[in-house]
């Protein structure tokens, strides 16, 4: 995922070729292309040319393996959350899909981060594997997912045309249609109070320090990814914290 975040916003192919140097160009051996190991080991230039290289490279990869440890110690811990629900219902299973559910987002926090883009070919990918076992294992539930998901996402589509684009993008809305399937009902409105919160709390924050003006527009996905997470480890808690009637 660390190349997808640096090749899809260029237009470059994901599927072929080598990663490469961004300084002088020459493809980058196996033997060097290891992750946050490599980076140390050549301590963080290219052993072509010399140039540094990035430290968004081992950022990502540090994130992600902390991510993948966290997603494999949840299983042990909170109940009542959407993680134990999926480990309910896909067993051992759960761990490699929330494996990919988690690459996936931390390549569109980049993206949407860097970039304002959020690629659709992600987040098919996510809604379809998630369509695919909710039928497959708990087709009991599939309206009410389908429901809620089309639900949130027209929400935010209204959001989007309301304000012309600039307060919430079409990559936001298939973003929030895709993450409320994995969700469901009730999670998926705390998750998306928490977004807001998240965004609000952030977005006084870059005013204050003058990173950020008025009615410039900061990218929502960072904030939909980051309270993904939270509701999906303790969804249950902030559940009977925000909507203790549900």
């Amino acid at each position: 995922m660390t190349a997808y975040t640096y090749r899809w916003p260029r237009g470059k192919s994901v599927k072929k070729g080598r990663s490469e140097c961004p300084g002088c160009g020459k493809m980058i051996a196996w033997f060097d292309n290891i992750p946050l190991f490599s980076y140390v080991f050549l301590r963080g230039k290219c052993r072509n040319c010399g140039k540094h290289i990035s430290l968004r490279y081992p950022l990502i990869e540090a994130s992600t393996g902390i991510l993948f440890v966290v997603i494999t110690l949840q299983g042990q811990a909170f109940k009542g959350n959407p993680f134990c629900i999926w480990q309910d219902v896909l067993g051992w299973w759960a761990l490699p899909y929330l494996f990919f559910v988690g690459a996936i987002l931390v390549a569109i926090f980049v993206i949407d981060f860097e970039h304002q883009l959020i690629p659709d070919s992600l987040i098919y990918a996510l809604f379809l594997v998630t369509l695919f076992l909710i039928i497959a294992f708990r087709m009991e539930e599939l309206y009410v997912r389908m429901f809620v998901a089309f639900a949130a996402a027209t929400f935010f589509l209204l959001l989007h045309l309301v304000t012309q684009g600039r307060g919430m993008g079409l990559g936001d809305v298939k973003l929030v249609l895709a993450l409320s399937l994995i969700l469901g009902w009730p999670f998926t409105v705390a998750w998306l109070f928490l977004s807001f919160v998240v965004g609000a709390i952030v977005g006084v924050l870059l005013l204050l320090v003058g990173r950020a003006k008025l009615g410039k527009h900061i990218p929502f996905g960072p904030f939909l990814v980051v309270s993904f997470f939270v509701i999906l480890f303790w969804g249950g808690l902030l559940v009977r914290l925000f909507l203790p009637y549900l």
